[in-house]
């Protein structure tokens, strides 16, 4: 069997890529309807997703233990699955205030790659190796490979490399008994079945993938202290509407008035977290600072300790 053959058989076998027997008559369809078509297709995305939960939950605590442990997290793919990834990396640093190296996209063909196709990268094993090692992945970090088909070469090589170093491992998928679902330690695959298009999986796949990313990133910020009930209190303000967003959470947070917040915000640096901890147990400045170091970070604690 030659390349292209064995190719043919692999997406024969894979469930994004079936063709889709209630979208056949898509093409003949007024705009309305295909749209309902679509809708309909996406409905079935948030319960696949949710058959995943407990998965995703190991995902996260493996996350959670390897950035307390001074790791990094990464996200790797090819395509949509790349582009999602780095997406997910980039919107961690504004919303939870964390350094630009803690969380990481690395995209088949580089940079390049996030705006345009890049022939054959996908396919490229030695590169997925290569670009894992050219960020030092170690022991210490995670690595989560994206695929919606599940057997992207660049992404199972990079996951093979991560596993032979200790390195902890995930993948999300939607293709059931695929390579990178063998390969990660933890195999996280939401089958969302076949596409409105087929082969489109920049559509059902890339939503269930976008899903599963916000909930990793999301929960294992939580879990690090970044947030005070169910706001984000290390938001970064760097610009207008973030700094009014800062003033907000203080506001919410402590029920308090909006000049008694930005004259908190004001001696706190900007810093959200900071701010509210000072206006909710009359702490000054230094004193709410060394309390957060000696909580590592979590408002909440460091609140209670104080009633």
């Amino acid at each position: 069997m030659n390349k292209t053959e064995d190719l043919l058989a692999q997406l024969n076998s894979i469930v994004s890529e079936g063709r889709n027997p209630d979208t056949l008559d898509i093409d003949l369809l007024s705009s309305e309807a295909i749209l309902r078509k679509i809708n309909h297709e996406d409905a079935q995305v948030a319960p696949a997703v949710a058959s995943q939960i407990p998965q995703i939950a190991q995902a996260v605590d493996a996350i959670v233990d390897k950035l307390q442990s001074g790791g990094r997290l990464f996200y790797i793919g090819a395509g949509t699955s790349g582009r999602l990834g780095i997406l997910d990396a980039v919107e961690c640093r504004p919303t939870f205030s964390v350094p630009d190296d803690l969380v990481q996209g690395i995209i088949a063909g580089g940079e390049h790659a996030i705006q345009f196709a890049v022939e054959g990268a996908e396919d490229d094993r030695e590169a997925g190796v290569n670009d894992v090692k050219a960020v030092n992945l170690s022991a210490n970090d995670v690595l989560v490979g994206l695929s919606a088909s599940g057997r992207t070469p660049y992404v199972v090589a990079a996951l093979e490399y991560a596993n032979s170093i200790g390195c902890a491992t995930a993948s999300i998928t939607c293709n059931p008994n695929s390579p990178l679902m063998t390969t990660a330690k933890i195999g996280i695959c939401a089958v969302v079945g076949p596409e409105a298009l087929t082969g489109s999986t920049r559509m059902k796949s890339g939503t269930a993938q976008k899903l599963v990313l916000n909930m990793l990133s999301t929960a294992s910020m939580i879990r690090l202290g970044k947030t005070y009930e169910n706001l984000m209190v290390d938001v970064n303000a760097s610009n207008e509407k973030l700094r009014a967003r800062a003033i907000r959470i203080v506001m919410q947070a402590t029920s308090c008035e909006r000049n008694v917040a930005e004259n908190a915000l004001k001696s706190a640096d900007n810093r959200a977290k900071l701010a509210i901890l000072m206006i909710l147990t009359g702490l000054p400045a230094e004193q709410a600072e060394n309390l957060l170091q000696e909580k590592h970070g979590f408002l909440r604690r460091a609140v209670e300790s104080q009633q």
